[in-house]
């Protein structure tokens, strides 16, 4: 079976990412799996340059291909933002609740036609050979006014779609899958990812 290692510790972009690629025959690995990467500094200025650094750095420490994502939620009333700060809105050391309550506090006057906001994400794909590729995929939803559901991670319990009536944390997984930035930006990769595990296995540079 291939390997690929997607570079990151986030374990519900993991359970995703998974669950997106689970028709191929692709053994997915995790940073969990390789503790001794450790921390990569996210330092880009957007999305593209901080997938492309987690993806080059971990395929050059494995030999593996490596599989990487930044997204974030950018909201049109607060110029973008948190966007490529997402993770990290509500402070270092803070966790998804933190960031979620203080995306509310600041949107707490705010009316629905100016709530609109929307989830981006870039996928990153490197080789071992030195190969890189991107995709992106968007999302578009309003900021809801207040947490629903359990299900996903990150800012999903305040990502509402209207023509769903749900939010992300309400949506069940497969359609969220098909949907998400997530999924769309995978679904443009998968192909051009396809051709590169080919192209890889052939050169012998990698696969593990």
């Amino acid at each position: 079976m291939k390997r690929i290692i997607l570079a990151t510790g986030n374990q519900g972009k993991v359970r995703e990412l998974k669950e997106i690629l689970g028709s191929q025959d692709i053994q997915v690995l995790s940073l969990r799996d390789f503790p001794d990467i450790g921390e990569i500094v996210e330092d880009g200025v957007t999305f593209a340059e901080n997938a492309l650094k987690k993806a080059k750095t971990v395929a050059e420490a494995t030999g593996l291909i490596a599989v990487a994502d930044d997204s974030g939620l950018e909201v049109d009333f607060l110029e973008g933002a948190p966007g490529i700060y997402s993770a990290r809105f509500a402070g270092e050391g803070k966790n998804d609740l933190d960031n979620n309550l203080k995306l509310l506090s600041l949107m707490k006057d705010v009316p629905d036609q100016q709530r609109i906001a929307r989830f981006r994400c870039v996928i990153a794909v490197a080789t071992p050979c030195g190969e890189t590729y991107t995709a992106e995929g968007i999302c578009e939803g309003v900021v809801a006014w207040e947490m629903r559901g359990d299900q996903g991670f990150g800012y999903d319990p305040l990502f509402f779609l209207p023509e769903y009536e749900k939010t992300f944390a309400q949506l069940e997984p497969d359609i969220k899958n098909r949907i998400s930035h997530r999924g769309k930006a995978l679904a443009k990769a998968e192909s051009v990812l396809a051709g590169v595990i080919e192209r890889v296995e052939m050169e012998q540079c990698g696969l593990g």
